[in-house]
């Protein structure tokens, strides 16, 4: 499952996910992440099993977690099925099925690319 964790200032500068790991002994990978020196937005990719105890584990340490259940919702009567989402997403989520485009949301790390890529404007990320 992925993970969204977003870091806020004053424990940007810690090894939280290194810490993390050591502690729960989970194989995470980092998919994405966006961080400087006061805040940060990283998206994590955790094995079933360990979801809650990694989750806890960040959240102890004053990172605010986001389990992305669904990142991407694509607004069916907008969507003409024209593939510009297949060919600009760099983890493959998007794919043609019989014509249709549809969605492995699973792939998804939340880049953004299919949602300024697309000419209808039929997708949005899920932030919460």
């Amino acid at each position: 499952m992925k993970l969204m964790l977003h870091v806020a200032p004053g424990i940007v500068r810690h090894p939280l996910i290194a810490s993390v790991i050591l502690e729960t002994e989970a194989l995470v990978n980092i998919e994405r992440a966006s961080i400087n020196a006061v805040s940060g937005e990283i998206v994590l990719e955790v094995p079933p099993e360990k979801v809650q105890e990694v989750m806890e584990a960040f959240e102890r340490r004053g990172v605010r977690v986001v389990p992305l259940e669904i990142p991407v919702i694509r607004d069916e009567s907008e969507c003409v099925n024209c593939g510009a989402c297949v060919s600009i997403c760099p983890t493959g989520t998007f794919r043609f099925e019989d014509w249709r485009v549809v969605a492995d949301s699973g792939k998804c790390i939340q880049c953004g690319a299919c949602v300024v890529g697309c000419p209808q404007r039929a997708l949005k990320l899920v932030l919460k």
